[in-house]
């Protein structure tokens, strides 16, 4: 038997952007997003944003079907164009009274908003003080978490601060949620992410004392490719790169000493100024949340491979190179979803403990799941077996990770309903609800439960001690 927190919070995640549609409804402005499919870099035939789930539209219908399958929360984006009209921080009503009413609705049936409060979808206004280039960066964000916290604050318990501030960063380029007018490092970009993220904290406990706020990285465990001394020093350098640079700012208020001789060492120090490193030190989180898809294996890069690897197209997830330091690579002893990417439960344990050893915060998960062509049989059942499967091997994970002693307060994984992923589309299905659309063709939008909708209910209901 394993055994859950009895208050656990069982429940699934989305974001604004994936999910809302409706880029010109409702008072929004335009963001980084909404012409995201426009690039030249985007692939061909894979559809944008500017409709995604129409959950705008359907949100009522959605948290019906979250509250038949039991949740206990919901881990939600709020748009900040939708929230705030301009660089001046005009207020849009109409977005304040949507997520008002989504919020109310959520109370109603029980289930918990766990509100991020960035989830990509930077407003295009921000360009007019150099984006996030620069040192105002935080300023903006600083007075819309304000809003925020005004408007929603006495109905909203857990905040989340800037969703996978660590790809923002080093894969922002890549997964396209970083200007193409920027010019500032990638790690300028962290710093101004980092400040935000800390202004953000800072303001929490300021307005809303028994609110809980947090940061939401993307974390997992680093392998070393093999034995080799060299590829153990790559796996020790991406662990940091990749996983503790963002959280030890967070929860320790500074940069470690190695990070910052690594900045020397390729000439790209960070201009942080006195205020900055103050308002770091005073902003320590009251939890970690983070997302798990997989594990990262890595190994020594030379210059040559380095420069053999520049122009192959990467993710968030695989073929990350970092010069000096090294290279990601496949891993043979792991099974692949079908868009290839390394599916790994005892991983996720592992992260966890490493998470928890290291900082000694309780752990939330806000996203963890597996994306497939579901497919929509001619009596309108999805037979998603694979998707159970994920899940039951991660849940049981969890929860030997729980046994070890790791503190855990929820699961919230991706996603709730289907919703349009970066790059791949609606094709790259994550959803227990599946929506009725193609990359090509919105069709009716209707909404299916998968069968792994009925079995998460289940679950939820005995509180995973069915796993």
């Amino acid at each position: 038997m394993h055994k859950f927190p009895k208050d656990f919070l069982w429940g699934a995640s989305t974001s604004a952007y994936q999910i809302e549609g409706a880029i010109n409804q409702g008072g929004k402005v335009p963001s980084i997003m909404d012409r995201f499919d426009e690039r030249d870099s985007y692939p061909k035939g894979i559809t944008g944003f500017k409709v995604a789930s129409d959950h705008y539209n359907k949100w009522r219908e959605d948290v019906s079907m979250m509250a038949e399958m039991g949740f206990k929360s919901y881990r939600f984006s709020i748009s900040w164009p939708r929230i705030i009209k301009n660089v001046k921080g005009d207020v849009n009503e109409e977005g304040i009274k949507f997520y008002s009413d989504l919020i109310d609705e959520l109370l109603k049936n029980n289930i918990q908003p766990v509100v991020t409060m960035l989830h990509f979808d930077t407003p295009d206004f921000i360009d007019e003080i150099g984006g996030i280039d620069s040192h105002d960066f935080g300023k903006l964000f600083e007075h819309y978490a304000k809003v925020l916290f005004e408007n929603f604050g006495s109905r909203v318990k857990w905040w989340l601060t800037i969703n996978e501030l660590n790809m923002f960063a080093i894969a922002g380029q890549i997964i396209g949620v970083i200007s193409e007018k920027s010019q500032a490092t990638k790690w300028q970009i962290m710093h101004n992410l980092n400040v935000a993220q800390a202004r953000a904290i800072r303001l929490c406990k300021k307005m809303l004392p028994d609110a809980k706020i947090g940061p939401a990285p993307n974390i997992a465990s680093v392998y070393p490719a093999s034995s080799k001394p060299e590829d153990y020093q790559a796996k020790l350098n991406f662990d940091q790169l990749r996983n503790w640079i963002f959280l030890d700012i967070v929860c320790f208020g500074d940069y470690s000493n190695w990070f910052k001789n690594f900045l020397k060492s390729i000439n790209q120090e960070i201009d942080i100024t006195a205020e900055e490193k103050e308002i770091l030190k005073d902003s320590k989180p009251d939890f970690i949340a983070f997302n798990y898809y997989t594990t990262m294996t890595v190994a020594n890069i030379t210059m040559e491979e380095y420069l053999e690897s520049k122009n192959q197209p990467a993710d968030q997830q695989s073929k990350l190179v970092i010069p000096g330091i090294g290279k990601s690579v496949k891993n043979e002893n792991l099974e692949k979803t079908q868009f290839g990417w390394e599916i790994d439960p005892l991983g996720f344990k592992n992260t966890l403990k490493e998470v928890w050893d290291r900082y000694k915060l309780p752990i939330m998960i806000t996203e963890n799941g597996i994306g497939a062509r579901d497919v929509l049989t001619k009596d309108n059942k999805i037979h998603d077996d694979y998707r159970i499967e994920y899940y039951q091997k991660h849940i049981s994970s969890m929860a030997n990770a729980i046994a070890d002693g790791v503190e855990m307060i929820g699961y919230m994984p991706w996603s709730a309903i289907d919703l349009v992923s970066t790059h791949e589309g609606i094709s790259k299905r994550y959803g227990f609800v599946y929506v009725n659309r193609d990359e090509d063709d919105e069709k009716d939008m209707k909404r299916y439960r998968k069968d792994s909708f009925f079995w998460y209910k289940d679950l939820i209901k005995n509180n995973g001690e069915n796993i």
